[in-house]
């Protein structure tokens, strides 16, 4: 028997916080903050996205003087897919039931 595991109310903020950014980039600092999450919810959370191909990564090109590179988060194709799967259902039952996915979606 396959269990299905239901993402977490923080990685469903996380996906809603980077499908709202669209096709920009977001740093993991700024999500902690909007977010009110700690450094040590988010980045484990965009570590598994990320290795389940649903948030793209990169480094910050061109950061302010001073300051060090960031490293930069979006969604890619499959994850903003997977972001409106996963918010769809809450908003309806105003978070009462969360979505089934696929074994090893999240």
């Amino acid at each position: 028997m396959v269990r299905v595991r239901r993402p977490s109310p923080q990685t469903v903020a996380v996906l809603a916080a980077l499908a709202e950014a669209g096709d920009g980039w977001s740093h993991g600092y700024d999500l902690c903050r909007a977010l009110g999450l700690k450094a040590g919810t988010v980045y484990p959370i965009l570590i598994r996205l990320t290795e389940r191909g649903h948030v793209e990564t990169s480094w910050e090109t061109d950061p302010p003087r001073g300051r060090p590179a960031r490293h930069l988060y979006r969604l890619s194709t499959a994850g903003a897919e997977f972001a409106r799967a996963v918010s769809a259902p809450a908003r309806a039952n105003d978070g009462a039931t969360a979505p089934r996915l696929a074994p090893g979606t999240i």
